[in-house]
């Protein structure tokens, strides 16, 4: 049905993505995608749907107390939804309301997952941990979810706080390093002959070794959110349960601990970088409000 190559998928990747999903999923993503974008008619929202169903049998199976395929069921779940963007992007088919499908049917696939295995484990072990685990797993993803857009929000408030204290005269070194990512942030002060403000300064200045540690990554098409939702969801849906029920809470438990502490060290740079702009009331409060 169509003349695609395996060069023109892995052209629709994503420039950086999670390192679950770039040395763990895309291999096998691309090549299913390309299949799907050759033999079939499948829409991205028609492939968003099946990784819906998928990850519904996922929570099944983790239910009744099949973990290991319950674990492939997941990572299967999750593959097929790696597949809807790259294959959006391919034909051009990519809808609005696909975005809106695509979060929602995640959240429902994090949802379902935790309660089977959470309460499945309950009702056979009536141990009350695992319960609490689950409850825990989507109150740590509902808040990634809503912190995210919240710190979004102050970071655009502090680049138009800047701006306005600069008269506009200058350029974020966030754009400068995503136009250039693989540009090491140290030494570049000018960028088309205006200043290059770097809200991150203390940032780097606390941590110097970081920006190197940045640039590996994106050489490795790796973003630097280590342990982002995706490595979460891979230690709590796939890894855990093929290492047995003995690891199912200890896994969740450190897991969510390290990303309690990725999604508070992002509070603490947005909380840096507004410390960088100099304090003025009046300009503050017309641009906040």
């Amino acid at each position: 049905m169509g003349g695609f190559t395996l060069d023109d998928i892995l052209a629709t990747r994503k420039s950086r993505d999670s390192w679950w999903t770039v040395f763990m999923v895309d291999p096998l993503a691309c090549r299913l995608a390309l299949l799907v974008a050759n033999h079939t008619s499948m829409t991205p929202n028609g492939l968003t749907r099946l990784s819906m169903a998928i990850g519904l049998g996922a929570a099944t199976a983790f239910a009744y107390g099949a973990l290991a395929l319950g674990a492939v069921l997941f990572y299967l779940s999750f593959t097929v939804d790696c597949m809807d963007g790259k294959i959006a992007r391919l034909k051009g088919t990519g809808t609005p309301f696909g975005l809106w499908l695509d979060y929602v049917g995640d959240r429902i696939r994090v949802v379902a997952c935790a309660f089977g295995i959470g309460f499945g484990e309950y009702a056979r072990s009536g141990d009350t941990e695992y319960a609490l685990a689950a409850v825990g797993v989507v109150v740590l993803d509902l808040f990634r979810y809503i912190n995210g857009p919240q710190l979004k929000r102050v970071k655009e408030a502090t680049r138009e706080l800047a701006q306005a204290r600069m008269a506009g005269d200058c350029v974020f070194m966030e754009d400068v390093l995503r136009a250039r990512p693989r540009t090491e942030a140290a030494g570049v002060d000018v960028e088309d002959g205006r200043t290059v403000l770097d809200l991150q300064k203390a940032f780097h200045a606390r941590f110097p070794w970081y920006d190197r540690f940045r640039v590996f990554l994106v050489r490795r098409r790796v973003r630097t959110h280590v342990m982002s939702g995706i490595e979460f969801h891979a230690a709590v849906f796939v890894v855990a349960p093929l290492l047995g029920v003995g690891a199912l809470v200890p896994v969740s438990a450190g897991a969510g601990a390290l990303l309690l502490a990725f999604e508070i060290s992002l509070v603490y740079r947005v909380w840096l970088a507004a410390r960088q702009i100099p304090r003025s009331a009046p300009e503050r409060e017309r641009i906040l409000a």
